[in-house]
């Protein structure tokens, strides 16, 4: 057809004189343009009708509108079972939070370390923690900080960070293995997160097996809620026959105006504690104040306390620190005139088990402890 449609282009054309406009050869390439226009409708009729999963088929494809309807039903009832089993999955797995927005990523510091950011979707309140260490670095309430990190803090890696809930374990203060033991100081994993809630994970390493070979497993959880922060410290004995002891502590920074605006209450009066700064072994005492303020260097032992609560006059907040299980003690510290510490804006008062855990194969230890911040007047921080 093209052959001959050509030659008799090429005959008229011939026969056409000079400068004189060749009609039929205008209406031969009108007519071939509709023809290719045409078949190439006809082509995309014939994908169209093939193209799964829509389902809109073509007429020559379709019996009635009513197969064409219930296969299209048919579809969308799976594509949207599809949907919904692969939100839970992407849920389950962090991927997604609970109300089906991204989840929460895992950012870097300025200096390269990475942290994860949790955000409360009702009161705003956020918090950071450090994957290096596991240390909670930032507990924010109503544009609040309480959690303190020391201005010579290094939050490069090179040393644990000097601040925020810092983990003393297996071991707390000098003993067997170095200060405070290895936890502060190796990466945690992260296994779980949601836009209010991580979960990280610290195993045994080589690093950790040269001054600790123990078959343990330790699970840090930290979850934001609305009128407060809860965390969870589980260590689990998973070998098979050997038990171990350990020591377990949040070393605690918390955030004040001014020391001199400061006091701590709780159930201190008429209890004994280890004064670390007699001698050198320190002293026992007995606190005979029912408000304890700091005007000293201070690194003292209460042990049988754990119901301290900070009162910022400066500020006009209070936070109550709530051991609720495993932490029996708490530890009072600050290096009061040291101002490259920067001591007089921040105290650690320090959540605590002081005498050894023993912990038999298959066992398990828990520490929890929650931060609640309020104003001085007794009502809950508001964002």
């Amino acid at each position: 057809t093209k052959q001959r449609a050509n030659q008799s282009i090429n005959q008229q054309t011939s026969n056409q004189p000079n400068n004189q406009p060749n009609h039929s050869l205008i209406y031969n390439s009108m007519t071939m343009t509709k023809s290719l226009f045409v078949l190439l409708s006809a082509c995309a009729l014939v994908v169209d009708a093939f193209q799964a999963p829509s389902f809109t088929t073509h007429t020559a494809f379709t019996t009635t509108t009513s197969t064409r309807s219930k296969e299209t039903a048919l579809f969308a009832s799976r594509a949207a079972r599809k949907a919904k089993t692969r939100k839970a999955w992407m849920i389950k797995r962090g991927f997604l939070a609970p109300d089906g927005g991204p989840a929460p990523t895992i950012e870097k510091g300025e200096e390269g370390l990475e942290y994860v950011k949790l955000v409360h979707p009702d009161t705003g309140a956020t918090s950071d923690i450090y994957l290096y260490g596991g240390v909670v670095t930032s507990y924010v309430v109503d544009g609040h900080e309480y959690i303190a990190v020391r201005p010579d803090a290094k939050m490069d890696g090179s040393k644990p960070i000097s601040g925020g809930l810092s983990h003393c374990w297996p071991q707390f203060g000098p003993g067997e293995i170095q200060q405070h033991g290895f936890a502060r100081n190796v990466m945690w994993t992260v296994k779980e997160q949601t836009a209010t809630n991580v979960v990280l994970e610290m195993l045994p390493s080589d690093y950790t097996k040269e001054m600790w070979d123990k078959e343990f497993k330790c699970t840090f959880t930290v979850t934001l809620e609305a009128d407060k922060l809860n965390t969870k410290m589980v260590v689990d004995n998973v070998g098979e026959e050997d038990s171990f002891d350990f020591q377990a502590a949040l070393h605690s920074y918390f955030t004040v105006s001014s020391l001199d605006k400061l006091e701590i209450t709780g159930s201190f009066e008429g209890k004994e504690f280890l004064n670390k700064m007699v001698g050198d072994e320190g002293e026992m005492q007995t606190e005979d104040r029912s408000a304890i303020t700091i005007s000293e260097e201070y690194d003292r032992v209460y042990k049988g306390v754990n119901d301290p609560v900070l009162k910022d006059a400066g500020a006009e907040k209070t936070l109550e620190i709530l051991n609720t299980a495993g932490y029996e003690d708490t530890v009072l510290w600050n290096p009061y005139g040291n101002e490259g510490m920067g001591f007089n804006n921040f105290v650690c008062v320090e959540s605590v088990k002081f005498d050894p855990v023993t912990l038999e194969a298959g066992g398990q230890w828990v520490g929890e402890m929650a931060l609640k911040a309020s104003s001085m007047g007794g009502e809950e921080d508001e964002p």
